[in-house]
Protein backbone atom coordinates (compact mmCIF):
# COMPACT_ATOMS: atom_id res chain seq x y z
CA UNK A 1 0.00 0.00 0.00
CA UNK A 2 1.46 3.20 -1.11
CA UNK A 3 1.36 6.25 1.56
CA UNK A 4 -1.18 8.16 -0.45
CA UNK A 5 -3.63 6.87 2.52
CA UNK A 6 -3.33 9.60 4.87
CA UNK A 7 -5.34 10.18 8.33
CA UNK A 8 -9.44 10.61 7.27
CA UNK A 9 -10.61 14.08 6.96
CA UNK A 10 -14.00 15.27 8.98
CA UNK A 11 -16.10 12.10 8.11
CA UNK A 12 -19.19 13.79 9.41
CA UNK A 13 -18.99 16.61 6.81
CA UNK A 14 -21.76 16.24 4.07
CA UNK A 15 -20.64 17.22 0.67
CA UNK A 16 -23.26 18.83 -1.13
CA UNK A 17 -22.68 19.21 -4.94
CA UNK A 18 -23.25 22.38 -6.76
CA UNK A 19 -25.96 22.05 -9.13
CA UNK A 20 -25.02 22.63 -12.30
CA UNK A 21 -26.12 25.48 -14.17
CA UNK A 22 -28.38 26.19 -17.18
CA UNK A 23 -25.19 27.24 -19.09
CA UNK A 24 -23.07 24.38 -18.35
CA UNK A 25 -26.07 21.98 -20.12
CA UNK A 26 -26.29 24.05 -23.04
CA UNK A 27 -22.96 23.14 -24.93
CA UNK A 28 -22.71 20.14 -26.32
CA UNK A 29 -25.12 18.70 -24.34
CA UNK A 30 -28.41 16.97 -24.43
CA UNK A 31 -32.01 18.11 -23.80
CA UNK A 32 -33.56 18.14 -20.93
CA UNK A 33 -35.49 15.13 -20.90
CA UNK A 34 -32.45 13.59 -22.14
CA UNK A 35 -30.08 14.37 -19.28
CA UNK A 36 -32.74 13.36 -17.12
CA UNK A 37 -32.51 9.68 -19.04
CA UNK A 38 -28.98 10.21 -18.43
CA UNK A 39 -29.69 10.69 -14.80
CA UNK A 40 -31.69 7.92 -14.31
CA UNK A 41 -29.18 5.64 -16.61
CA UNK A 42 -26.79 6.56 -14.08
CA UNK A 43 -28.26 6.04 -10.69
CA UNK A 44 -29.66 2.65 -11.75
CA UNK A 45 -26.34 0.82 -13.31
CA UNK A 46 -24.03 2.78 -10.31
CA UNK A 47 -26.92 1.28 -7.35
CA UNK A 48 -26.82 -2.20 -9.08
CA UNK A 49 -22.61 -2.72 -9.44
CA UNK A 50 -22.01 -1.17 -6.10
CA UNK A 51 -23.83 -4.00 -4.35
CA UNK A 52 -22.47 -6.45 -6.48
CA UNK A 53 -18.63 -5.02 -5.44
CA UNK A 54 -20.17 -4.95 -1.48
CA UNK A 55 -21.38 -8.86 -2.68
CA UNK A 56 -18.08 -9.81 -4.12
CA UNK A 57 -16.04 -8.54 -1.16
CA UNK A 58 -14.28 -5.91 -3.39
CA UNK A 59 -15.55 -3.18 -0.89
CA UNK A 60 -14.76 -3.80 2.58
CA UNK A 61 -13.07 -3.34 5.56
CA UNK A 62 -9.48 -1.64 5.11
CA UNK A 63 -6.79 -0.90 7.89
CA UNK A 64 -3.66 0.90 6.47
CA UNK A 65 -0.93 2.49 9.05
CA UNK A 66 -2.77 1.23 11.91
CA UNK A 67 -6.37 2.76 10.76
CA UNK A 68 -9.68 1.36 9.10
CA UNK A 69 -10.89 2.78 6.34
CA UNK A 70 -14.69 1.37 6.26
CA UNK A 71 -16.39 0.29 3.38
CA UNK A 72 -13.81 0.97 0.79
CA UNK A 73 -12.15 -0.70 -2.23
CA UNK A 74 -8.60 -0.69 -3.83
CA UNK A 75 -8.46 0.86 -7.43
CA UNK A 76 -6.23 -1.69 -8.29
CA UNK A 77 -8.17 -4.66 -6.75
CA UNK A 78 -11.44 -3.12 -8.83
CA UNK A 79 -9.97 -2.59 -11.75
CA UNK A 80 -8.68 -6.66 -12.11
CA UNK A 81 -12.63 -7.41 -10.87
CA UNK A 82 -13.90 -5.71 -13.95
CA UNK A 83 -11.93 -7.15 -16.08
CA UNK A 84 -12.43 -10.44 -14.59
CA UNK A 85 -16.33 -9.90 -14.89
CA UNK A 86 -15.78 -8.48 -18.64
CA UNK A 87 -17.32 -4.93 -17.03
CA UNK A 88 -14.61 -3.53 -19.31
CA UNK A 89 -12.67 -4.85 -22.37
CA UNK A 90 -8.64 -3.30 -21.10
CA UNK A 91 -7.22 -1.19 -17.98
CA UNK A 92 -7.76 1.82 -19.58
CA UNK A 93 -11.71 1.34 -20.27
CA UNK A 94 -11.60 0.73 -17.11
CA UNK A 95 -9.84 3.69 -15.59
CA UNK A 96 -12.49 6.18 -17.95
CA UNK A 97 -15.32 3.77 -16.40
CA UNK A 98 -14.20 4.28 -13.14
CA UNK A 99 -13.30 8.29 -13.50
CA UNK A 100 -16.80 8.83 -14.71
CA UNK A 101 -18.27 7.75 -11.57
CA UNK A 102 -15.25 10.13 -9.61
CA UNK A 103 -16.37 13.15 -11.71
CA UNK A 104 -20.20 12.69 -10.97
CA UNK A 105 -19.07 12.02 -7.39
CA UNK A 106 -20.14 8.31 -7.13
CA UNK A 107 -17.21 7.38 -5.85
CA UNK A 108 -14.21 9.31 -4.15
CA UNK A 109 -10.77 8.99 -2.36
CA UNK A 110 -11.46 8.02 1.34
CA UNK A 111 -9.16 11.30 2.19
CA UNK A 112 -10.76 13.32 -0.86
CA UNK A 113 -7.00 13.74 -2.18
CA UNK A 114 -7.12 12.35 -5.41
CA UNK A 115 -9.14 13.72 -8.54
CA UNK A 116 -7.85 11.01 -10.87
CA UNK A 117 -9.04 7.86 -10.67
CA UNK A 118 -5.51 5.96 -10.56
CA UNK A 119 -4.41 2.21 -11.37
CA UNK A 120 -2.70 1.93 -7.57
CA UNK A 121 -3.00 0.70 -4.33
CA UNK A 122 -5.41 3.82 -3.61
CA UNK A 123 -8.37 3.30 -1.33
CA UNK A 124 -11.68 4.79 -2.89
CA UNK A 125 -15.56 4.65 -1.19
CA UNK A 126 -18.90 5.27 -2.78
CA UNK A 127 -20.37 8.12 -1.44
CA UNK A 128 -23.36 6.01 -0.71
CA UNK A 129 -21.42 4.27 1.64
CA UNK A 130 -20.19 6.68 3.89
CA UNK A 131 -23.76 9.19 3.39
CA UNK A 132 -21.71 12.35 1.33
CA UNK A 133 -24.43 12.10 -1.36
CA UNK A 134 -27.31 14.94 -1.37
CA UNK A 135 -30.91 13.97 -2.24
CA UNK A 136 -32.28 16.40 -4.65
CA UNK A 137 -35.40 16.61 -6.24
CA UNK A 138 -34.60 14.55 -9.28
CA UNK A 139 -33.32 11.76 -7.10
CA UNK A 140 -36.60 12.00 -5.07
CA UNK A 141 -38.79 11.74 -8.11
CA UNK A 142 -36.45 8.86 -9.45
CA UNK A 143 -36.92 6.96 -6.22
CA UNK A 144 -40.44 7.54 -5.84
CA UNK A 145 -40.67 6.19 -9.49
CA UNK A 146 -38.58 2.85 -9.09
CA UNK A 147 -40.72 2.17 -5.91
CA UNK A 148 -44.29 2.78 -7.63
CA UNK A 149 -42.51 0.58 -10.74
CA UNK A 150 -41.71 -2.14 -7.72
CA UNK A 151 -45.09 -2.26 -6.45
CA UNK A 152 -46.82 -2.52 -9.54
CA UNK A 153 -44.32 -5.37 -10.77
CA UNK A 154 -44.71 -7.56 -7.06
CA UNK A 155 -48.57 -7.58 -7.23
CA UNK A 156 -49.30 -9.47 -10.71
CA UNK A 157 -52.45 -10.77 -9.84
CA UNK A 158 -54.08 -7.41 -9.48
CA UNK A 159 -51.60 -5.21 -11.41
CA UNK A 160 -53.29 -2.32 -13.30
CA UNK A 161 -50.67 -2.88 -16.12
CA UNK A 162 -52.01 -4.33 -18.55
CA UNK A 163 -51.69 -4.68 -22.60
CA UNK A 164 -54.20 -2.19 -24.61
CA UNK A 165 -54.53 -0.31 -27.95
CA UNK A 166 -54.73 3.20 -28.85
CA UNK A 167 -54.78 4.62 -32.20
CA UNK A 168 -54.92 1.34 -33.50
CA UNK A 169 -51.55 0.19 -32.05
CA UNK A 170 -51.50 -2.06 -29.31
CA UNK A 171 -49.02 -1.44 -26.20
CA UNK A 172 -47.89 -4.17 -23.81
CA UNK A 173 -47.82 -2.91 -19.84
CA UNK A 174 -49.86 0.06 -20.39
CA UNK A 175 -51.78 2.48 -17.38
CA UNK A 176 -54.76 3.85 -17.91
CA UNK A 177 -54.10 7.36 -15.84
CA UNK A 178 -57.37 7.69 -14.20
CA UNK A 179 -56.32 3.97 -13.02
CA UNK A 180 -53.52 5.02 -11.43
CA UNK A 181 -54.61 7.57 -9.85
CA UNK A 182 -56.86 5.45 -7.99
CA UNK A 183 -54.69 3.22 -7.52
CA UNK A 184 -51.75 5.93 -5.88
CA UNK A 185 -54.80 6.89 -3.45
CA UNK A 186 -55.86 3.37 -2.75
CA UNK A 187 -52.04 3.06 -1.91
CA UNK A 188 -51.23 5.86 0.21
CA UNK A 189 -49.41 6.91 -2.00
CA UNK A 190 -51.07 10.54 -2.17
CA UNK A 191 -53.59 12.11 -0.79
CA UNK A 192 -56.17 13.77 -3.54
CA UNK A 193 -56.70 13.07 -7.09
CA UNK A 194 -54.88 16.41 -8.00
CA UNK A 195 -51.61 15.39 -5.67
CA UNK A 196 -51.55 11.96 -8.11
CA UNK A 197 -52.08 13.63 -11.42
CA UNK A 198 -49.18 15.92 -10.28
CA UNK A 199 -47.14 13.03 -9.24
CA UNK A 200 -47.79 11.30 -12.68
CA UNK A 201 -46.38 14.73 -14.65
CA UNK A 202 -43.51 14.78 -12.58
CA UNK A 203 -42.91 11.15 -13.23
CA UNK A 204 -43.72 11.76 -16.63
CA UNK A 205 -41.17 15.15 -16.83
CA UNK A 206 -38.28 13.20 -15.68
CA UNK A 207 -38.30 10.23 -17.87
CA UNK A 208 -39.70 7.64 -16.22
CA UNK A 209 -42.99 7.47 -17.73
CA UNK A 210 -44.44 8.39 -21.18
CA UNK A 211 -47.53 8.55 -23.06
CA UNK A 212 -47.83 5.49 -25.26
CA UNK A 213 -47.60 8.15 -28.40
CA UNK A 214 -45.40 10.46 -26.79
CA UNK A 215 -48.56 13.31 -27.77
CA UNK A 216 -50.01 14.00 -24.33
CA UNK A 217 -48.44 14.79 -20.79
CA UNK A 218 -49.62 13.04 -17.84
CA UNK A 219 -53.84 13.61 -17.62
CA UNK A 220 -56.20 11.88 -14.94
CA UNK A 221 -58.54 10.31 -17.87
CA UNK A 222 -58.72 7.45 -20.14
CA UNK A 223 -54.87 7.92 -21.75
CA UNK A 224 -52.83 5.39 -21.81
CA UNK A 225 -49.18 5.47 -20.03
CA UNK A 226 -46.03 3.18 -20.03
CA UNK A 227 -42.93 2.82 -17.60
CA UNK A 228 -40.13 4.73 -19.93
CA UNK A 229 -37.41 2.89 -17.30
CA UNK A 230 -37.17 -0.75 -16.79
CA UNK A 231 -35.76 -0.95 -13.12
CA UNK A 232 -35.22 -4.07 -13.61
CA UNK A 233 -32.69 -3.98 -16.57
CA UNK A 234 -29.22 -5.06 -15.46
CA UNK A 235 -27.13 -2.13 -17.28
CA UNK A 236 -23.27 -2.34 -17.98
CA UNK A 237 -20.92 0.03 -16.57
CA UNK A 238 -19.90 0.42 -20.28
CA UNK A 239 -22.73 2.10 -21.07
CA UNK A 240 -21.87 5.03 -19.05
CA UNK A 241 -19.04 5.68 -21.36
CA UNK A 242 -21.67 6.54 -24.43
CA UNK A 243 -23.45 9.18 -22.07
CA UNK A 244 -23.31 12.73 -24.25
CA UNK A 245 -23.06 14.82 -21.42
CA UNK A 246 -20.48 14.83 -19.36
CA UNK A 247 -22.06 17.53 -16.33
CA UNK A 248 -25.15 15.18 -14.76
CA UNK A 249 -25.40 16.31 -11.48
CA UNK A 250 -25.72 13.33 -8.43
CA UNK A 251 -27.75 13.04 -6.27
CA UNK A 252 -28.27 10.19 -4.14
CA UNK A 253 -29.58 9.04 -0.97
CA UNK A 254 -27.55 6.91 1.09
CA UNK A 255 -29.08 4.02 2.29
CA UNK A 256 -25.57 2.28 4.15
CA UNK A 257 -24.61 5.24 6.19
CA UNK A 258 -21.59 4.77 8.83
CA UNK A 259 -22.56 6.80 11.84
CA UNK A 260 -19.97 7.96 14.57
CA UNK A 261 -21.00 6.55 18.36
CA UNK A 262 -19.11 9.76 19.20
CA UNK A 263 -19.66 12.57 16.68
CA UNK A 264 -17.77 15.21 18.59
CA UNK A 265 -14.64 12.33 18.45
CA UNK A 266 -11.68 11.64 16.60
CA UNK A 267 -12.12 9.94 13.12
CA UNK A 268 -10.69 6.84 14.83
CA UNK A 269 -14.42 5.60 16.09
CA UNK A 270 -14.65 3.67 13.10
CA UNK A 271 -13.12 -0.24 13.53
CA UNK A 272 -13.82 -3.18 11.34
CA UNK A 273 -15.48 -6.24 12.75
CA UNK A 274 -13.13 -9.30 12.44
CA UNK A 275 -14.38 -13.16 12.59
CA UNK A 276 -11.53 -13.90 14.91
CA UNK A 277 -10.56 -10.72 17.23
CA UNK A 278 -13.39 -9.56 20.07
CA UNK A 279 -15.07 -6.15 19.25
CA UNK A 280 -13.81 -3.17 20.85
CA UNK A 281 -16.32 -0.89 19.69
CA UNK A 282 -19.33 -1.19 17.66
CA UNK A 283 -20.35 1.14 14.71
CA UNK A 284 -23.93 1.54 14.23
CA UNK A 285 -25.30 1.56 10.51
CA UNK A 286 -28.80 3.26 9.95
CA UNK A 287 -30.57 3.11 6.50
CA UNK A 288 -29.25 -0.55 6.09
CA UNK A 289 -31.96 -3.07 6.31
CA UNK A 290 -30.15 -5.38 4.22
CA UNK A 291 -26.39 -4.83 6.87
CA UNK A 292 -25.29 -7.53 9.11
CA UNK A 293 -27.02 -6.93 12.74
CA UNK A 294 -24.88 -7.62 16.20
CA UNK A 295 -27.91 -9.50 17.38
CA UNK A 296 -30.60 -7.79 19.66
CA UNK A 297 -27.76 -5.18 21.00
CA UNK A 298 -28.99 -2.33 18.82
CA UNK A 299 -25.86 -1.94 16.75
CA UNK A 300 -24.32 -3.57 13.77
CA UNK A 301 -21.62 -3.28 11.63
CA UNK A 302 -20.70 -4.68 8.13
CA UNK A 303 -22.09 -4.00 4.38
CA UNK A 304 -25.19 -5.08 2.45
CA UNK A 305 -25.25 -8.34 1.11
CA UNK A 306 -27.69 -9.22 -1.77
CA UNK A 307 -27.39 -13.27 -1.60
CA UNK A 308 -26.77 -15.88 1.82
CA UNK A 309 -23.72 -15.64 1.57
CA UNK A 310 -22.58 -15.18 5.48
CA UNK A 311 -21.58 -11.94 6.37
CA UNK A 312 -19.72 -11.60 10.07
CA UNK A 313 -22.13 -10.95 12.46
CA UNK A 314 -21.80 -10.36 16.11
CA UNK A 315 -24.12 -12.65 16.84
CA UNK A 316 -25.46 -14.91 13.56
CA UNK A 317 -28.40 -15.86 15.23
CA UNK A 318 -31.90 -14.78 15.00
CA UNK A 319 -33.19 -12.74 17.97
CA UNK A 320 -36.74 -14.73 17.39
CA UNK A 321 -37.79 -17.36 20.18
CA UNK A 322 -39.45 -19.25 16.81
CA UNK A 323 -40.63 -18.48 13.43
CA UNK A 324 -44.24 -17.40 13.08
CA UNK A 325 -46.69 -18.07 10.31
CA UNK A 326 -48.47 -15.45 8.18
CA UNK A 327 -51.81 -16.89 9.67
CA UNK A 328 -50.70 -17.33 13.02
CA UNK A 329 -50.30 -13.59 13.20
CA UNK A 330 -53.18 -12.58 11.11
CA UNK A 331 -55.84 -15.16 13.67
CA UNK A 332 -58.57 -13.74 15.28
CA UNK A 333 -57.70 -12.89 19.18
CA UNK A 334 -54.60 -14.47 18.92
CA UNK A 335 -51.50 -12.90 21.27
CA UNK A 336 -50.40 -10.79 18.99
CA UNK A 337 -51.09 -6.69 18.53
CA UNK A 338 -50.38 -4.21 15.38
CA UNK A 339 -48.90 -1.13 15.82
CA UNK A 340 -47.64 1.61 13.17
CA UNK A 341 -44.91 3.48 13.56
CA UNK A 342 -44.19 6.79 10.95
CA UNK A 343 -40.01 6.47 10.94
CA UNK A 344 -38.78 9.84 9.28
CA UNK A 345 -35.47 9.14 8.50
CA UNK A 346 -32.70 11.57 9.89
CA UNK A 347 -29.06 12.50 8.25
CA UNK A 348 -27.80 8.73 8.28
CA UNK A 349 -31.09 6.80 8.32
CA UNK A 350 -33.56 5.11 10.15
CA UNK A 351 -31.84 2.64 12.36
CA UNK A 352 -32.86 -0.50 12.33
CA UNK A 353 -32.09 -4.17 10.59
CA UNK A 354 -34.85 -6.41 9.16
CA UNK A 355 -33.95 -9.92 8.69
CA UNK A 356 -36.30 -13.35 7.85
CA UNK A 357 -38.76 -14.35 5.80
CA UNK A 358 -42.30 -15.44 5.36
CA UNK A 359 -42.92 -12.86 8.00
CA UNK A 360 -39.54 -11.17 8.33
CA UNK A 361 -38.71 -9.34 11.53
CA UNK A 362 -37.03 -6.63 12.94
CA UNK A 363 -33.17 -8.17 14.24
CA UNK A 364 -31.79 -4.89 15.29
CA UNK A 365 -32.81 -1.37 16.43
CA UNK A 366 -30.29 1.47 17.33
CA UNK A 367 -31.80 3.10 20.50
CA UNK A 368 -30.22 6.62 19.54
CA UNK A 369 -31.87 6.03 16.04
CA UNK A 370 -34.97 7.53 14.44
CA UNK A 371 -36.95 3.83 14.40
CA UNK A 372 -36.30 3.62 18.50
CA UNK A 373 -37.62 6.72 19.06
CA UNK A 374 -40.79 6.13 17.44
CA UNK A 375 -41.12 2.72 19.05
CA UNK A 376 -39.98 0.08 17.35
CA UNK A 377 -38.68 -2.94 19.01
CA UNK A 378 -36.57 -6.16 18.00
CA UNK A 379 -39.01 -8.83 17.26
CA UNK A 380 -41.64 -7.31 16.07
CA UNK A 381 -43.12 -8.70 13.09
CA UNK A 382 -43.27 -6.59 9.38
CA UNK A 383 -46.95 -6.79 8.04
CA UNK A 384 -46.30 -3.44 5.92
CA UNK A 385 -44.54 -0.86 4.71
CA UNK A 386 -45.73 1.96 3.07
CA UNK A 387 -49.18 0.17 2.82
CA UNK A 388 -47.59 -2.87 1.01
CA UNK A 389 -48.58 -5.60 3.11
CA UNK A 390 -45.14 -7.97 3.06
CA UNK A 391 -45.80 -10.95 4.71
CA UNK A 392 -45.30 -13.06 2.25
CA UNK A 393 -42.06 -11.28 0.94
CA UNK A 394 -38.21 -11.99 2.29
CA UNK A 395 -36.45 -9.67 4.31
CA UNK A 396 -34.20 -8.32 0.45
CA UNK A 397 -37.59 -7.61 -0.70
CA UNK A 398 -38.32 -5.41 2.38
CA UNK A 399 -35.21 -3.59 2.51
CA UNK A 400 -35.55 -2.66 -1.20
CA UNK A 401 -39.07 -1.38 -0.80
CA UNK A 402 -37.89 0.32 2.17
CA UNK A 403 -34.34 1.58 0.38
CA UNK A 404 -36.12 2.89 -2.52
CA UNK A 405 -38.68 4.10 -0.84
CA UNK A 406 -39.23 7.79 0.68
CA UNK A 407 -37.81 9.05 3.68
CA UNK A 408 -40.50 8.90 5.80
CA UNK A 409 -41.17 5.26 6.43
CA UNK A 410 -44.97 3.94 7.87
CA UNK A 411 -44.84 0.64 8.69
CA UNK A 412 -47.16 -1.62 10.58
CA UNK A 413 -45.66 -4.57 12.62
CA UNK A 414 -47.09 -6.92 15.32
CA UNK A 415 -45.77 -7.86 18.77
CA UNK A 416 -47.09 -10.38 21.19
CA UNK A 417 -49.19 -9.03 23.74
CA UNK A 418 -48.17 -9.12 27.41
CA UNK A 419 -50.91 -10.34 28.93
Amino acid sequence: MTSSVPTLGNHNTILIHPSTSSSDLSVGCPTQGERLQLVNSLMLCCSFHRLRLHEGKVVKDRRHHLRTYPNCFVAKELIDWLLEHKEASDRDTAIKIMQKLLDQSIIHHVCDEHKEFKDMKLFYRFRKDDGTFPLDNEAKVFMRGQRIYEKLMMNTETSILATREEEGETFERTLVASELVDWLLAEGEMATREEAEHLGRRLLEHGIMQHVTNKHHFVDGGLLYQFRLNFRRRRRLMELLNERCRTIPESHDSPFCLRKQNPEGSNTSFLSVSPTKEIKMIVGIRRSSMSSSCGSSGYYSSSPTLSSSPPVLCNPKSVLKRQVSPEELQTPGGPYIKKTFTIVGDAVGWGFVVRGSKPCHIQAVDPSGPAAAAGMKVCQFVVSVNGLNVLSLDYRTVSNLILTGPRTVVMEVMEEADY
